[in-house]
C-alpha cells in the first residue's frame, strides 16, 4: 500500500482534508481510529497543542504519526523526543518504514543520521540543546515529547522543560499513560504560546483491566493462571536476582508440553547461547519460561520478547523495565510486591510507577480482558495457610503461631492496592537545573545573552525559593568563564546583537556525546608514545571519560580486598590494621594520578568540564590484561547478571576509541586493540555495534518491501573474518596459560585444557623442569608481545607457538596449539587445543 507521504499528495492541506486522510491511511492499516485519537488527530490538524494522557495500548504511537502527518503538510520541521537513546532508534526505523528514508533523521549524540530531514527522532536533551542555542529561531514547527512524565526525573527532567520555555513557536504534542493533574501544563502552554491547548484524556482502555489480591502460593497462582488460559504472565520483580531465581524455582511447574517444547527448539534453531547465564537462559526458555532485566545481554532480551511474541513462553520473570515500553506482549501482570528499593530507601511504589506497569496487561487484538494480580508478602500467605489449616477448631486457631514480616519490611497489603488502584498519577514536579552546558548554550545564541539568560531564569516553572537559587549559580558559572577567558562581554554588541560572545568554538554535540572527549584528546599528549604499554593507556585515558558501570567497579573491588584480606593475614596484621588498610583498597585506576591533576588544571581553562566527573578506571583494559574472553571474564567477577551492562561499556569504549583516537596517535598496537575490542562485543552481541555502524552509514540499510527501511541482519560474523582481531584474540588465549603457569596455577591451565585430556599433573610434569632452569616467567609487555607467538596458518586451522619469557633471555622454552578455524567461528572465540608443552 502507499506510504503516508503519498497520501499527503493527494490531500488538500485543510484540517478536514488531512483528518480524512489521515484516518483513509490508518484504515487501510488495519487501525480504526479510537475516540480519542480521533479528537487528538482533529486537535493537532487544527493547530492545537495537545496534552494526550490515555491508558498504555491506546494507540498513542499512531496519534505521534499523525502529529508527524500534520506539521509535514504545513511544511514544518518535526521533531519526536524520547528518554532512552533505543527508543529513540526504535522510533527511528518504524517512522523510516511509513514515511520513507529520505523523510526521516535522527539525532542521539552518538549518532546522526540525515539530520536535515523534516522529521527528526531525537533524545530530549539534543532538542534542549537546539532550544537553548537557537531559541524561537530554531528550525523546530513541531515536537512530540513522548513519555512526558520523564519531566520530573531529578537528573534529565531539565531537558523535559527547556523547549516548553524557549520554542514558543512551535506546536507540542505531549504524550504520556500516566501525566496525572495536566492543568499546569495547559494554563502554561497557553499563556507562552498563545495557542490553543486541548486535553485529549481517556480512562477507557482499549482492553480493560480487571484487579485482584492474591494470597495463593506463587507457583500454585501460576498453575492456575496457565491452566486457565490468561498468559502470557509477567511476574514482576524489583530486583534482577529475584527474577532469575523465581524463573529458576519454575522449572518445577509444567509450564510447556512436549509439544510446545518442540516448537520453542525450533523456534531458536542455531541462536548461540554463550556461556554462563547463556546456558541458565536456555534451559529456561526451553521450558517455556523467559527472563527479561536490563542486566541482560540485548540479544537474549529480544530473544525472550519475540518467544513471547510467538506464544511460546507462557511465564515471564522479570524486573519493572516493563514499565518503559519494552515490546513483550502479557496478558497478565502479577506483582511480586509493592515495594522497591530506590537507591536510598525502600519504599513503596508511587501510583506512577504502579499504573505504567499495571498498564502493560492485556494486548489490543488479542485479550478482552487484561488482569493485574498483586500477591501477598510470604509471611502473610503463610499466615492464611496456618489458619486454613486450623479450620474452624477453636482451640487449633488460638495455637496458631503467625509469622511476623521479616525485620526491615516495609508494610505493604491490600489496602496499599487498592490506594494505588484509586489514586492519580503525583503530580508532575519541576526538576530545572542550571549547567556550565546550559550557559554556554545561551550564550552561543544571536542577541542579548543577559536578557536572553534572566527570562530563562526567572520566567521557568520553578518556585520563588530555587530560582534564587538558580540565579546564583547561574552568576557562579558566569564568572568562571569569564576568568578562564572562555567568554567575553562586548561593548557595543555585535551585529547579530551579541552582548556577550565565546571565545572557542563547540562542536555542534556539545556536553552531549561524551563531554570528556576533548579532555582525552588533550590528555594523550601527555603519554609517552614510546612506552610498551602506550595503547592500553590511550584506551585507560578514554575509559575515565565513560559512565561508570558500578556492578563491574563493585565486583572489582571486592575481588582485591578479597585477595588484599588474603595477603595481610598471610603477613600476619592485625584484624584492626587490616580493616584500616582494606579502606585503602579499591578497583583499579590506572593513570589516577596523571589524569587527576591533567583534569584540575584542564578545568581552569574548560571550566564547563566541572559538570562531569572525571572517573579512572579500567574494565577493558582489565579485560585485555588478563587475557580473558568475555565468559571468562564474567565468570572471574561474578556478573552473569550483569553481563549486559559489562558489554554495553565494552561497546561504549570501542566507540569512543573509534571517535577520540586521533589518526596520528593509531599505531599498530592501538589498531590491534580496538579492532579486537570491536570483534569481541560483536561476537558475544552483534547488535550493539551492527546498528551503530549501520546508522553512522545510512548506505547500509536495505529497503523493505514497501519503500522504508530496517537494520541490516545482524548476526555476527565468522570471528576468523577480521584476521587482524582474530590473531589479537589468539594472542591473548596463549598468554592467558602463560599468566597461569607463571603462577604454577596447574589446576587453572587444566580447566582451560580439560578437554584436551590436560591434566594438572601433566602441565606440572611439562613445566616443572622450566621452574629447575628459572625462577620466573615474564609476563610483562615483551612477554605478551607478538614476537613471543609463532603463527602458522593453514586452510583449517593456525598452528601456534606461544614462547615464555624466561630470564635469561633464551626463549627456548613454550607450548603448541592449535586453533581449529571451524569451531573457532562456531563458539564466537579462539577454540584452542594444546598439543604439546615444555622445551621447544
Amino acid at each position: 500500500m502507499p506510504d503516508l507521504p503519498t497520501y499527503l499528495e493527494r490531500a488538500e492541506h485543510d484540517p478536514d482534508s488531512l483528518y480524512d486522510a489521515f484516518t483513509e491511511w490508518a484504515a487501510g492499516r488495519g487501525f480504526d481510529l479510537y475516540p480519542a485519537q480521533q479528537d487528538a488527530l482533529i486537535e493537532l490538524v487544527s493547530g492545537s497543542h495537545v496534552i494526550l494522557s490515555t491508558p498504555t495500548g491506546s494507540g498513542k504511537s499512531l496519534v505521534a504519526v499523525a502529529a508527524h502527518f500534520a506539521a509535514l503538510a504545513d511544511g514544518r520541521r518535526t521533531f519526536y523526543t524520547a528518554p532512552l537513546k533505543a527508543l529513540v532508534s526504535e522510533k527511528f526505523f518504524a517512522l523510516i518504514e511509513i514515511f520513507g528514508a529520505a523523510n526521516v533523521g535522527m539525532m542521539t549524540g552518538d549518532s546522526s543520521v540525515n539530520p536535515s530531514a523534516p522529521i527528526i527522532c531525537c533524545t530530549a536533551e539534543i532538542l534542549a540543546n537546539i532550544a537553548l542555542r537557537t531559541g524561537n529561531d530554531a528550525d523546530v514547527g513541531q515536537v512530540v515529547m513522548d513519555e512526558f512524565h520523564f519531566y520530573s526525573d531529578p537528573q534529565r527532567g531539565w531537558a523535559w522543560q527547556v523547549p516548553l520555555l524557549e520554542l514558543t513557536n512551535v506546536q507540542f504534542l505531549l504524550m504520556s499513560a500516566t501525566l496525572g493533574d495536566v492543568a499546569f501544563f495547559e494554563k502554561d502552554l497557553r499563556s507562552r504560546t498563545g495557542r490553543d491547548v486541548a486535553v485529549v484524556t481517556s480512562a477507557q482502555r482499549p482492553v480493560p483491566l480487571t484487579y485482584q489480591y492474591s494470597r495463593e502460593p506463587m507457583h500454585d497462582l501460576l498453575a492456575e493462571l496457565l491452566s486457565t488460559h490468561r498468559a502470557p504472565v509477567y511476574v514482576v520483580h524489583f530486583t534482577q536476582a529475584a527474577a532469575v531465581e523465581r524463573a529458576q524455582a519454575l522449572v518445577s511447574v509444567n509450564v510447556a508440553s512436549r509439544e510446545q517444547r518442540d516448537r520453542i527448539a525450533a523456534e531458536i534453531g542455531g541462536f548461540r547461547f554463550s556461556s554462563g547465564f547463556g546456558k541458565v537462559l536456555s534451559r529456561l526458555v526451553r521450558a517455556g519460561i523467559g527472563v527479561h532485566h536490563a542486566g541482560m545481554l540485548p540479544k537474549y532480551r529480544r530473544l525472550v520478547e519475540r518467544l513471547t511474541q510467538a506464544g511460546l513462553l507462557k511465564v515471564v520473570c522479570g524486573t519493572d523495565t516493563l514499565g518503559v515500553g519494552i515490546n513483550v506482549p502479557i496478558r497478565t501482570v502479577v506483582f511480586s510486591g509493592l515495594t522497591k528499593y530506590d537507591g536510598v530507601r525502600t519504599r513503596q511504589l508511587s501510583a506512577r510507577e504502579f499504573h505504567q506497569i499495571a498498564g502493560r496487561a492485556g494486548r489490543a487484538g488479542y485479550d478482552t480482558l487484561g488482569e493485574v494480580i498483586v500477591q501477598a508478602p510470604e509471611h502473610e500467605i503463610e499466615n492464611q495457610r496456618l489458619v486454613a489449616k486450623a479450620g474452624d477448631d477453636p482451640k487449633k486457631l488460638r495455637r496458631v503461631v503467625r509469622k511476623k514480616a521479616p525485620e526491615g519490611f516495609v508494610s505493604w497489603g491490600q489496602a496499599s492496592m487498592d490506594r494505588l488502584i484509586a489514586a492519580e498519577p503525583e503530580p508532575l514536579n519541576s526538576s530545572f537545573e542550571i549547567s556550565n552546558a546550559m550557559v554556554l548554550g545561551v550564550i552561543s545564541r544571536p542577541g542579548d545573552a543577559f536578557a536572553h539568560m534572566r527570562k530563562l531564569l526567572t520566567d521557568n516553572h520553578e518556585p520563588p525559593s530555587r530560582t534564587r537559587k538558580h540565579v546564583h549559580d547561574a552568576i557562579a558559572i558566569y564568572r568562571a568563564l569569564v576568568a578562564a577567558q572562555v567568554v567575553e562581554r562586548l561593548d557595543p554588541p555585535d551585529a547579530e546583537g551579541r552582548t556577550v560572545r565565546l571565545t572557542v568554538d563547540l562542536q555542534p554535540d556539545f556536553a552531549l556525546n561524551q563531554p570528556l572527549s576533548p579532555f582525552a584528546l588533550a590528555a594523550f599528549d601527555l603519554l609517552d608514545a614510546e612506552s610498551p604499554t602506550h595503547a592500553l593507556d590511550l584506551l585507560s585515558v578514554v575509559e575515565a571519560t565513560l559512565d561508570d558501570p558500578r556492578q563491574v567497579l563493585s565486583a572489582q573491588q571486592h575481588k582485591a580486598r578479597g585477595e588484599a584480606i588474603g595477603a595481610m593475614k598471610a603477613e600476619g596484621i592485625e584484624y584492626d590494621e587490616r580493616m584500616e588498610l582494606l579502606e585503602e583498597v579499591t578497583h583499579p585506576k590506572p593513570l589516577e594520578e596523571l589524569l587527576d591533576a591533567a583534569f584540575t588544571i584542564y578545568q581552569q581553562s574548560h571550566p564547563w568540564v566541572g559538570d562531569y566527573e572525571l572517573s579512572p578506571k579500567s574494565v577493558a583494559r582489565d579485560l585485555y590484561e588478563r587475557a580473558m574472553s568475555f565468559g571468562e571474564y564474567v565468570a572471574f567477577y561474578q556478573l552473569a547478571r550483569s553481563e549486559g551492562l559489562v558489554l554495553r561499556y565494552l561497546a561504549d569504549a570501542y566507540r569512543a576509541m573509534r571517535q577520540t583516537v586521533p589518526e596520528e596517535a593509531r599505531t599498530e598496537e592501538v589498531a590491534d586493540l580496538v579492532e579486537w575490542l570491536g570483534e569481541l562485543v560483536r561476537q558475544v552481541d552483534s547488535s550493539l555495534l551492527d546498528e551503530w555502524e549501520a546508522l553512522r552509514n545510512p548506505a547500509a540499510l536495505e529497503a523493505d518491501g514497501d519503500g522504508g527501511a530496517v537494520p541490516v541482519e545482524n548476526a555476527p560474523r565468522p570471528i576468523t573474518e577480521n584476521r587482524r582481531a582474530f590473531l589479537v584474540s589468539v594472542r591473548n588465549a596463549l598468554f592467558r596459560r602463560v599468566e597461569l603457569a607463571a603462577r604454577r596455577d596447574w589446576a587453572g591451565l587444566a580447566s582451560l585444557d580439560s578437554a584436551d585430556d590436560w591434566t594438572a599433573d601433566d602441565w606440572a610434569d611439562a613445566l616443572d623442569p622450566y621452574f629447575d632452569e628459572h625462577a620466573d616467567i615474564g609476563i610483562g609487555p615483551d612477554a605478551r608481545s607478538a614476537k613471543m607467538l609463532i603463527v602458522t596458518e593453514h586452510p583449517d586451522r593456525w598452528e601456534v607457538r606461544q614462547i615464555l619469557d624466561d630470564p635469561a633471555g633464551d626463549h627456548d622454552w613454550g607450548f603448541t596449539a592449535d586453533v581449529d578455524l571451524a569451531e573457532s567461528n562456531a563458539a564466537g572465540y579462539p577454540v584452542v587445543a594444546v598439543t604439546e608443552a615444555g622445551r621447544l
